[in-house]
């Protein structure tokens, strides 16, 4: 779910107080502006004050006065290293494929120019201070779907950022996609920007990082944060359209099991059906139905897992922000140190878990739509929620599109950071694939929107079946306000008209926070 709008807030310093999801955001998605602390510059200028003097030692000391990767025992003579610099990032900007989004290369350039201010990388401070000019001036370089193995780092992606830095290569100045890239040299003179000539070391700590992985994992983290919340309205929703019950959600039997995601999908539902008299609750004297179908009597199971899972990645992603990642390093005390913390495999593997979280939550929603579907379980609604069954065919296919949709997340949800293809003449002989787990857990977030989408049309769509009958009572406030929402931009069941649109309407209630937004007012508090 990408957004683009400009930020109100103040500008975010870097080198001061860690960095939050909330942050990455702000700068991706809203053009936050950044600043350098005054202590980062501080740090950034004694650690380049170090790499200044290894350049002139006789010894030879990687990334300042020799080759990279499998060339690291090759010296380099001094005359020709601003050379070696600007000839590592031509040859690692190798990135082929469609262009990634332009919140993915913000939140990228973000998270290295945040490393470049701990002070550890030995660049100078023109060289920090610059990138932050043209993260601050809109400019966004061109950074290809395919490059990086997520060891040494994102090398690639971050190489073409670097490239714009050289005032080489392609960017966009505008954010419109339809816009053609133009030239890094003539977007930096429009912003009155000069292009920097790259010292020891300085290319190197402008590439050996995690950053595109990181970025993409604290977006998704953002968007998750609100589409757990969409996955518990539909499905109370559906147990409302269902004619279910939400006695299975009360605080005393998930406290039998008490797992703090299932505790607040649990209390979410029961706060959506609250004042509900279409869902089955025990009369005395009254048939009511014993126990409702997996996808909805466990649907807090199945929603506080995925829960939880974000907290472990949220926790993951908080060390991250807080970590120094390049190759070599510059000590507190001086020494520079190699190191392997460039390895992605931390992300990797927590991108790939919320990938398989992410599948899970679209495929109990699409077992909950097509529940409704089916006459045969979805307790006196018509075939297919037809307006005329068999003239109309409903809902039909748009089960279909979910059941696909479903079908290629669990695809993605195969996990990238178990592959590993070896490089640079087995000298990185194991990688972490983290960017491309990063990329299809992208995939997976905008399915699961629309798997969910889907599903809410199908319960607003019940509800106008069962106000047919008043004898079954009345929805709740919370799913009357999200039928209302629906209704703004969705007709009500009639004979079948183009059904695509329809489902685009209901993908966009939930991508941009209606559905969340509607529901939380009509409750009168933010859901858990």
């Amino acid at each position: 779910m990408e957004h683009h709008s400009q930020s109100s807030r103040s500008p975010i310093t870097l080198g001061e107080a860690s960095l939050t999801v909330d942050d990455v955001v702000a700068v991706a998605r809203e053009n936050a502006a950044v600043v350098l602390g005054s202590g980062a510059l501080d740090r950034i200028a004694a650690s380049q004050q170090v790499i200044a003097d290894l350049a002139n030692d006789t010894k030879p000391h990687y990334g300042v006065s020799t080759g990279f990767g499998a060339l690291a025992k090759v010296q380099i003579p001094v005359e020709k290293r601003q050379q070696l610099q600007r000839s590592l990032i031509r040859s690692h900007a190798a990135g082929t494929g469609p262009e990634v989004e332009r919140e993915v290369v913000r939140a990228l350039m973000l998270l290295r120019l945040n490393t470049l201010a701990s002070g550890r990388t030995g660049v100078r401070p023109i060289v920090a201070e610059t990138y932050a000019a043209i993260l601050n001036a809109g400019i966004t370089p061109v950074v290809h779907e395919y490059g990086s193995l997520g060891c040494s780092g994102d090398l690639s992606p971050l190489a073409h950022c670097a490239l714009t830095l050289l005032g080489e290569g392609e960017v966009r100045v505008s954010e419109d996609p339809h816009a053609a890239p133009i030239p890094a040299a003539e977007a930096l003179a429009a912003a009155g920007i000069t292009p920097v000539v790259l010292a020891e070391k300085e290319g190197l700590a402008l590439i050996n990082g995690t950053d595109g992985m990181l970025g993409m994992l604290c977006l998704a983290l953002h968007d998750l944060t609100d589409l757990l919340k969409v996955a518990d309205i539909a499905a109370a929703a559906s147990v409302e359209g269902l004619t279910g019950t939400d006695a299975v959600f009360a605080p005393e039997l998930q406290a039998l099991r008490p797992h703090p995601g299932q505790a607040a999908a649990a209390a979410n539902m029961l706060r959506v059906l609250e004042g509900s008299s279409l869902i089955q609750r025990p009369r005395e004297g009254e048939f009511t139905r014993v126990q409702d179908a997996y996808s909805l009597r466990c649907a807090p199971q199945v929603h506080g897992a995925a829960r939880d899972t974000v907290a472990h990645a949220e926790r993951v992603a908080s060390i991250e922000l807080v970590s120094a990642i390049d190759n070599p390093v510059v000590l507190p005390d001086g020494r520079v140190e190699s190191n392997g913390n460039f390895h992605g495999a931390p992300v990797a593997y927590v991108l790939d878990f919320l990938a398989i979280a992410v599948a899970d939550l679209a495929s109990i929603s699409e077992r909950r739509t097509d529940r409704f579907l089916d006459v045969a379980r979805n307790h006196g609604l018509p075939p297919f929620l037809a307006a005329d069954a068999g003239l109309d065919s409903g809902l039909m296919i748009a089960q279909y599109t979910a059941a696909g949709i479903v079908s290629e997340l669990k695809r993605l949800a195969a996990p990238a950071s178990v592959d590993s293809i070896p490089s640079s003449a087995m000298q990185e002989d194991h990688v972490s694939m983290g960017w491309h787990a990063a990329r299809k857990l992208r995939r997976g977030l905008d399915g699961l929107s629309r798997v969910l989408g889907i599903e809410l049309l199908a319960s607003t769509r019940a509800l106008d079946f069962r106000a047919a009958d008043a004898e079954l009572g009345e929805p709740g406030p919370a799913t009357a306000a999200l039928h209302a929402l629906f209704r703004t931009e969705i007709a009500a069941p009639d004979t079948d008209a183009f059904l695509s649109p329809t489902i685009t309407a209901a993908y966009e209630f939930v991508a941009s926070g209606a559905v969340r937004e509607t529901v939380e007012r009509a409750v009168g508090a933010p859901l858990g």
